[in-house]
């Protein structure tokens, strides 16, 4: 069963509930290898936080200190990674952050017991 993504329904249960199928391990690794570089890290969160929810690369490559083609290198692999999506207007490109993508690896990540554990914490 596909989710509004379009990520099979499976996949979006959390790592400590079942474990997920080669297929959706590949995809998982694929979108956490594109984070485990901190100027991507950095990328998204910029993009994200952006006026607007996009952002064109003129406007994000001055805060991460590095160079209009890195920043680009980055950002595809970002796009790859099914984390942004981008979109060519004139010469220039606007990225904007996937709808769901973020969610989708908060709910895979998602350890049930933790809240329970936070929660007797709080009582």
């Amino acid at each position: 069963m596909a989710t509004p993504t379009g990520q099979d329904a499976s996949c979006c249960i959390p790592l400590t509930a079942a474990p997920i199928t080669p297929d959706d391990a590949t995809e998982l690794s694929r979108k956490f290898k594109a984070l485990a570089d901190p100027t991507r890290v950095r990328l998204l969160s910029l993009v994200a936080a952006h006026e607007g929810g996009e952002a064109c690369v003129c406007d994000i490559t001055e805060p991460v200190g590095l160079s209009q083609p890195t920043v680009s290198h980055h950002l595809k692999i970002l796009v790859e990674a099914g984390l942004l999506a981008r979109e060519q207007r004139g010469t220039w490109a606007f990225y904007s952050v996937v709808p769901g993508a973020l969610g989708h690896l908060s709910d895979v990540l998602r350890d049930p017991t933790a809240r329970e554990t936070q929660s007797l914490a709080i009582s």
